[in-house]
């Protein structure tokens, strides 16, 4: 990392800087700071409410939150995280963003940050001499929303409306060619290290993969300020980009397929057994995420939204399972080089927290390390179609597994999920008050 005050000297064009720190709805919260006076939070911190992390999706206070009156709605001081300055190439005047997050007066992570939730998980690997290898898949849809009817954007190639979903594409792809092509400048401007794109099965839908890195904490900064900045640039060029899980009833929803391998202190991969079916090891960690996939599935599938792409033969998993190369199950162990073999993780929406969506994942893979637990058998065929255990596909049966879990808490830490819990059952109360159009457009630009 660039040290922050250098940073700025070296990019005096810079004239306002944004402070934010994640919440849990991963909603960037923070504050607009002139660049004259940027080396205060470089060298001091910032300070806000603690319950400004845990706000719902509408940006408002939790009602019953222990954070707010009952408290005396006390400040947290954030500082900065590793990342130190980048770009904002969506924004018309030259800013940079300052990622930040939350301690409480005395140094003490605040357990209800999502970044020190992956942070705790990360610890816990190093403790056993461990690295975990991350990537995402970050499926997202481009959208026309300038009337009430969603819909593809014009090409700005030929000024059509294409009204089809198309698989690995190559037209797809060049119709947006200018904005795909901005979109890489400015991730490499934000070092955000995007790879291959494609189109999806959506209208209107696309994938780009991050590249695999040893550090998660990363990882998720990555994910975080790519959701950030595909959104803006997406403005910016006349049209809405949204990784809201289901906007089109009758196609596809997005996910956020996770990657991961763990490496000892010897940079070995602990999963390759130099054949195809992997270790002992990769097992157990597949028992671990398979035993906590039911009672996590409030962290895949957070929103209302969340459980409308949840639908059998639908590209997105229900049943509990996992398989060798079968992109039907829950967990897939693609094949390829038994250097490079991972586990997929293949059933959060794109709507997740990042954050939230490793710690997880990963704190489940080490519980079934820890714990040696053995999966079941892999299945085989088309899971959609067998008779498997069900993640919870309501959003209410999702809250109550994930509140009576004896899991969870050996992953999260207790206020987090405490938090996470008061914030779903508030939005569950007045999301039933708003129409499905009122509800797809706060998701759409949220999420």
């Amino acid at each position: 990392m660039t040290d922050p005050k250098t940073w700025l000297r070296k990019n005096p064009q810079v004239r306002t800087i944004r402070v934010a720190a994640c919440d849990l709805n991963g909603q960037p919260r923070g504050k607009r700071v002139p660049s004259r006076f940027a080396h205060k939070v470089v060298e001091d911190g910032t300070r806000f409410p603690f319950s400004a992390l845990n706000l719902d999706i509408w940006g408002e206070d939790i009602d019953d939150s222990p954070l707010v009156f009952e408290s005396g709605d006390r400040d947290g001081v954030l500082k900065p995280t590793e990342r130190g300055f980048v770009p904002m190439p969506w924004l018309e005047a030259p800013t940079a963003l300052l990622p930040i997050w939350m301690f409480h007066e005395g140094g003490k992570p605040y357990e209800g940050d999502p970044r020190h939730a992956l942070a705790q998980v990360v610890n816990r690997y190093k403790r056993h001499g461990l690295t975990p290898v991350v990537a995402l898949e970050m499926e997202f849809f481009l959208i026309d929303d300038s009337t009430r009817k969603l819909q593809v954007p014009v090409s700005p190639r030929s000024g059509k409306r294409r009204k089809a979903a198309e698989v690995l594409s190559i037209r797809a792809l060049d119709t947006f060619d200018i904005f795909f092509t901005d979109l890489y400048d400015a991730c490499e401007d934000m070092d955000i290290p995007a790879d291959t794109a494609i189109s999806e099965a959506g209208l209107g839908q696309f994938e780009i993969n991050m590249m695999h890195q040893d550090d998660a904490l990363r990882a998720a900064d990555d994910a975080w300020l790519f959701k950030m900045l595909l959104k803006g640039l997406a403005r910016r060029h006349g049209f809405a980009a949204s990784f809201m899980a289901k906007p089109y009833e009758d196609y596809a929803g997005s996910g956020m397929h996770m990657h991961f391998s763990v490496l000892d202190e010897e940079g070995n991969n602990i999963f390759d057994d130099g054949g195809p079916k992997g270790t002992e090891v990769l097992r157990h960690a597949i028992g671990g995420c398979v035993n906590a996939m039911h009672d996590s599935t409030l962290i895949f599938a957070p929103h209302l939204n969340s459980y409308e792409r949840l639908i059998p033969e639908n590209h997105a998993p229900c049943g509990i399972s996992w398989a060798y190369e079968n992109r039907t199950a829950a967990i897939r162990v693609p094949s390829g080089s038994p250097a490079a073999r991972r586990i997929e993780h293949r059933v959060a929406g794109g709507d997740v927290n990042p954050y939230l969506l490793m710690a997880t994942i990963l704190g489940a893979a080490l519980n079934g390390i820890e714990d040696e637990i053995e999966p079941p058998e892999p299945i085989t065929g088309n899971a959609y179609a067998q008779d498997l255990p069900l993640i919870p596909t309501d959003w209410e049966s999702a809250m109550d597994a994930f509140e009576a879990s004896d899991i969870m808490p050996r992953i999260l830490p207790q206020e987090l999920i405490r938090n996470l819990l008061l914030t779903k059952r508030q939005e569950q109360l007045y999301m039933t008050e708003l129409s499905p159009l009122e509800q797809v457009e706060i998701y759409l630009d949220t999420v």
